[in-house]
């Protein structure tokens, strides 16, 4: 499990505040826990943002409530029923453990895969967050998969930080350094893919978290459709300790745990992984796009697009899993889903430069209105207000992108 679970609960702490969800990450082959409704810290716990498992792939997440007297196992599972029950044919939820009569197929194919495993590098292009990096170098080192490297490319760096960070890493796993002048994102993306031509690349940003399984699921999706070119991952929270933080999973926190193809280009699903050759395929990452960039956000959702336009293929691997931090302060939570939007809008604009017929569809994805229950106003006006700013900031980046190319 990812986070706590108490058998006897501490007593409350008026003082100590509520907690909006704890996070929880359970698997359905071992015996369910108790949910205890007071935290070790004394808080009151609203809810539980559960995981579920089945032998480590996910299928299934849910918000329940907790109630004053905490929830037993046979009252997570029943809340769990209707996120999961498909699995179990209608049959209850197991509270004790499930135990196939036969090995499942899911951790069958995975072994297969990794007899053979194809060699993977974990690319994370980072800027002077080194707290966040030393978390996703530890998650990237930990990786259950035989045949892999991570390449660090520090961007525009100021401090040594990230190289500090990545030397302690490197004395315990396969972890390598890259600098690259040009302030953006999409340009230490780009060092990356020239500098690892004929590899299986696999990305992730430094505030993410990857599962020990993240590689082996990357390596699975390619292996069970060879003609992919591109494998679309699942990221959950990491954490929903601050209201903002639930807030920005409520609006962003639609799923499908079904292993599938991606066949829309305007998607909010975006990228893990790309083999080798694709991304210089379809033009390298845009270097208008992406942290460092006055979009901000965006260089793998048109990286994707494109790949979609283009003839190319890309499948939905939910097992492929990585844990996110969300932004914790009301501020911080404006400045995100701003960013997300201008990214996603500029992203779009660019893909209609390419192919004008493609408008309509970018259109109706772009005016989807967001789930608005219980969600401040204020915080929906800053998705909106992003979006009408995309194609501005899109074309802003072009200019200050050319600046730093020379």
């Amino acid at each position: 499990m990812k986070d706590w679970t108490l058998l006897t609960a501490p007593e409350l702490d008026p003082t100590g505040g509520e907690l909006p969800a704890v996070v929880l990450d359970v698997d359905l082959a071992e015996p369910l826990p108790p949910v205890a409704a007071v935290h070790p810290d004394g808080r009151r716990v609203r809810r539980a943002w559960v995981l579920a498992r089945l032998f480590t792939e996910p299928i299934g997440a849910a918000l329940i409530d907790v109630p004053d007297g905490g929830l037993r196992p046979a009252g997570l599972g029943a809340a769990l029923a209707p996120a999961i029950g498909q699995h179990f044919g209608g049959l209850p939820v197991p509270i004790d453990g499930y135990t196939p009569a036969t090995e499942p197929a899911f951790l069958a194919r995975r072994r297969a895969v990794l007899d053979a495993a194809p060699h993977i590098t974990a690319v994370v292009c980072t800027r002077e967050r080194p707290g966040a990096l030393a978390r996703c170098l530890d998650s990237l080192i930990a990786q259950r998969y035989p045949a892999f490297r991570v390449l660090v490319v520090d961007n525009a760096p100021i401090t040594g930080a990230a190289a500090e960070v990545t030397r302690a890493a490197a004395r315990r796993g396969p972890v390598d350094y890259l600098r690259e002048e040009r302030l953006g994102r999409s340009f230490a993306r780009n060092t990356a893919v020239r500098q690892l031509p004929g590899e299986i690349l696999a990305w992730i940003d430094e505030d993410a978290v990857a599962d020990p399984h993240w590689l082996a699921e990357i390596a699975c999706a390619l292996a069970g459709d060879p003609a992919a070119d591109a494998v679309c991952g699942l990221s959950v929270p990491a954490e929903l300790e601050s209201q903002t933080q639930l807030w920005y999973e409520r609006l962003t926190g639609a799923r499908s745990f079904s292993r599938s193809p991606v066949t829309k280009p305007f998607t909010e699903i975006t990228p893990v992984a790309f083999r080798a050759g694709v991304i210089e395929r379809v033009g390298m990452f845009d270097t208008a796009l992406g942290a460092g960039t006055p979009a901000g956000s965006g260089e793998d959702v048109l990286a994707l697009a494109r790949v979609l336009v283009g003839g190319g293929r890309a499948v939905h691997q939910p097992s492929a899993l990585s844990w996110r931090h969300y932004p914790s302060d009301l501020d911080g939570l404006r400045r995100r889903i701003t960013s997300d939007a201008k990214g996603v809008a500029g992203a779009y604009m660019r893909m209609v430069f390419e192919r004008p017929t493609l408008l309509g569809k970018a259109m109706r994805h772009a005016m989807r209105v967001p789930v608005a229950d219980g969600i401040p106003r204020e915080v929906l006006r800053a998705g909106r207000r992003g979006m009408v700013a995309g194609p501005g900031a899109y074309l802003r980046g072009r200019r200050v992108a050319k600046a730093r190319d020379r």
